[in-house]
């Protein structure tokens, strides 16, 4: 019988696979929830007349056609997500790619909290 055959190596192997589902199971119910507080965050800070957490997609692009935010926008956001989250943000992580959308904004706060 090979090593990775042996009964208690298949055990281990299968209890590694569960805890690395577990986990990635909760970093998608982390980023989800996450992702409901930026929308609160959005709707709360930025006094957007008439919009709701839930009507905003996640992937819709948070500036321009999306949403339609600025730059003014971008700093309040940033300002409200520090302090919503206990993180902060160096200005040279501020970028399109983590600002385009909820979700990508969700994914960066996910990696930091």
């Amino acid at each position: 019988m090979s090593d990775l055959a042996h009964p208690a190596n298949v055990a281990h192997m299968a209890n590694t696979a569960n805890t690395a589902n577990d986990t990635n199971g909760a970093n998608v119910a982390n980023a989800a929830d996450i992702a409901a507080r930026v929308k609160r965050l959005i709707v709360d800070n930025l006094h957007l007349e008439g919009l709701r957490p839930e009507m905003i997609d996640e992937q819709a692009p948070l500036f321009g056609d999306g949403l339609g935010l600025d730059s003014v926008d971008a700093l309040e956001l940033v300002v409200a997500v520090e302090k919503e989250f206990g993180i902060k943000i160096k200005s040279n992580e501020i970028g399109r790619d983590v600002f385009s959308s909820v979700a990508s904004l969700a994914r960066f706060i996910a990696g930091r909290v």
